[in-house]
């Protein structure tokens, strides 16, 4: 790798550098939906090796960002209803079980409490920006749970829920107050210890989501 490669990069794994950038372009919409993604191309556009090149598309066809079919280059995911559908229930089977042990001890995450007041400090109207603070909020309800597996098994779909996630926001279908109010009566319900109650909760609030981006893509031009 050119050092010139080096410094754009950051003093990281080459792979890990790679990949970081590829997954922050493919989420911020420069590397557009359904675009191939070759070794050389990837190569030559990061003064990488092939096998960095090859190892990054791997991770990111891992993270489903990129798919892969026979006989075809790994290509940029184009979100459809059924992968929104199937990302956010994944979610809420996940979360929701996380929810209801963290009820039954009624803890409520610090780090949760935090994410939510940073999103309350925005402005309230929707933006693309809410989606790390969002994000994170979600993340510490899993990691509350103290289990290491289930926070590995969260994670396994972050770049598919963030993409989801900034689609949503990409069009303004939700707006920063509501999200925090969400947030807020979740982290109520856990801390009142009322498990049915922030299952519930939750189920409402990433089916609005759900909802919304679902519409979106079926009907675009409303």
């Amino acid at each position: 790798m050119t050092s010139d490669a080096a410094e754009r990069l950051g003093v990281v794994g080459v792979v890990e550098a790679v990949t970081r950038r590829l997954r922050d372009q493919i989420l911020g919409g420069e590397i557009g939906a359904d675009t191939a993604l070759t070794e050389a191309k990837v190569s030559a556009s990061f003064g990488v090796a092939r096998p960095s090149a090859k190892a990054a598309i791997e991770q990111l066809v891992a993270s489903g960002l990129l798919v892969r079919t026979a006989h075809r280059s790994a290509r940029v995911v184009a979100i459809d209803p059924e992968m929104v559908r199937d990302v956010y229930r994944t979610r809420t089977r996940l979360e929701s079980a996380a929810l209801r042990e963290l009820a039954q001890k009624r803890t409520v995450p610090e780090a949760a409490r935090a994410a939510n007041a940073e999103l309350l400090a925005m402005p309230a109207a929707a933006d693309t920006a809410t989606v790390v603070p969002d994000l994170r909020f979600h993340t510490a309800l899993i990691d509350a749970v103290g289990s290491e597996r289930t926070s590995r098994m969260y994670r396994s779909v972050l770049d598919e829920v963030r993409l989801c996630m900034t689609q949503v926001q990409g069009r303004r279908l939700l707006e920063a107050a509501e999200i925090a109010q969400q947030h807020a009566a979740i982290l109520d319900a856990v801390a009142a210890g009322d498990a049915d109650r922030a299952a519930r909760l939750l189920g409402d609030h990433l089916g609005a989501a759900e909802g919304r981006l679902v519409e979106a893509l079926v009907s675009p031009a409303r």
